[in-house]
């Protein structure tokens, strides 16, 4: 604390006579403010007046302190002046009265500036923008979203959000830290809530896996996440199944397969990706140099579309799987493929299952698959190749001396005693191989 003066109303109002009475010293109006006289010292009051009255001025908490200190000098002079029968109070001079000054008197500019200067708390998660988000667009929140921001898995499969209720979570997922892997799955986001989470993946960096699937975003909303894909970094697994794509929606992927090299899964299963879609996907699939795994299943790839795929997936050395189930390679695709499982040292896994292969077309993918050091798992069921189909497979398997094939699948494929025989033996060799099938066919109807 600091001992500072307080001078009191009655002491004023003496000088402000004295002022008006003295004419050496009359004041000078400076724009309807009375000023002091240039020989009077300044002092603590202020250089204007109010209504005749000098107006005294609150110090600073310096000058409060020098005035103390000032003040405890001047008593020590008037205690030595009143042993002297020196001056008394009251001859015209100021009476003054202890007083105690401190700090909380004063606001202090600290003090200002943190009352003025408050800001809103940094939201990592995007609770509050989703909140005015859905304000904005007219939708109500999800309750469960609200509380699983913070989560870094966060599953909303089936929530009805709609294009609207899917931007409203696009702009809160901007500035969200937290989720790595978000499930959007059936919420009919269409092409327009599917280009609002594209311009969000352009801004989050944190968002590594995402499913859209089931979301009818059409070639709409494939243009936005292609451009998309051309931007972001981080993401590298996405899920675009069952979204209505078809070949116009494949010429706006193949750019960004090729120009990125972050990807590493996608999944483009139950679309409408015909012969021209193949082709464009497969110049595509030989230029890309980041996916792992590929899913094209429940698609209509047949004839030159599934000859061009063939032949990119002969010039990719990344991917690990594919996935070409339910489609229509039919014999041509199986010659193609052949080619493929030639040159190709890198997949390990290929689903070709349903995809109307001959005993023809069999036999030429076992043509590749003897030269074929990588593939380990392939999966062939349902496909009219027969029991001798199956049997010219796992032959070419038994003669390759360097095959890395554990597991065959020919579900739904009754195969005979024949093949029966082959397998055993070929166990004393590859004794982990697994093969799966339809099961034994009958001596009758095989005679039939």
């Amino acid at each position: 604390m600091v001992v500072g003066k307080k001078v009191t109303k009655e002491s004023i109002l003496p000088l402000v006579c004295e002022d008006d009475g003295d004419e050496g010293g009359k004041e000078e109006d400076l724009g309807g403010i009375a000023s002091r006289p240039v020989s009077r010292p300044r002092s603590l009051y202020s250089r204007g007046s109010v209504d005749g009255q000098r107006v005294s001025r609150p110090p600073s908490q310096h000058q409060s302190t020098r005035m103390g200190l000032q003040d405890k000098d001047c008593a020590n002079e008037e205690d030595e002046g009143d042993e002297g029968g020196g001056i008394h109070p009251g001859d015209g001079q100021q009476q003054e009265e202890e007083c105690v000054i401190c700090d909380e008197d004063f606001d202090t500019d600290l003090e200002l500036d943190r009352f003025h200067n408050e800001r809103r708390a940094y939201d990592p998660t995007g609770q509050s923008s989703y909140r005015e988000a859905c304000k904005m667009l007219n939708v109500i929140p999800v309750s469960y979203f609200l509380r699983n921001m913070n989560q870094s898995e966060l599953n909303m499969m089936h929530y009805g959000l709609g294009s609207q209720g899917t931007k409203a979570l696009a702009i809160s997922m901007v500035t969200n830290t937290s989720i790595l892997k978000l499930n959007l799955q059936d919420n009919w986001m269409e092409g327009v809530g599917g280009a609002a989470i594209a311009d969000m993946l352009k801004e989050n960096c944190y968002i590594t896996e995402i499913d859209l699937s089931e979301n009818r975003v059409g070639e709409y909303g494939a243009r936005a996440l292609s451009s998309m894909l051309l931007e972001n970094s981080t993401l590298f697994s996405l899920n675009l199944s069952g979204n209505h794509l078809d070949e116009r929606a494949a010429r706006h992927l193949s750019p960004a397969l090729i120009g990125n090299q972050k990807l590493q899964h996608l999944d483009l299963s139950h679309n409408r990706f015909g012969d021209i879609a193949g082709e464009i996907l497969g110049a595509a699939i030989a230029e890309n140099t980041g996916m792992k795994s590929l899913n094209l299943a429940w698609n209509c790839i047949r004839g030159k579309g599934a000859i061009a795929f063939a032949k990119g997936l002969e010039g990719n050395i990344f991917l690990r799987t594919v996935d070409l189930s339910y489609n229509g390679l039919g014999k041509e695709g199986a010659v193609a493929l052949e080619e493929a499982l030639k040159h190709n040292n890198t997949l390990e896994d290929l689903n070709i299952s349903n995809n109307r292969i001959p005993l023809e077309g069999a036999i030429h993918l076992a043509l590749g698959l003897k030269l074929n050091t990588t593939l380990r798992i392939l999966k062939m069921s349902r496909n009219p190749m027969q029991s001798a189909g199956c049997f010219a497979i796992l032959k070419s398997v038994q003669a390759n001396p360097e095959t890395a094939v554990v597991f065959l699948e020919f579900s739904d494929i009754c195969v005979d005693q024949e093949f029966e025989d082959l397998f055993e033996s070929t166990k004393e060799t590859l004794p982990n191989l697994q093969v799966k099938h339809g099961g034994k066919m009958n001596a009758a109807l095989k005679k039939s």
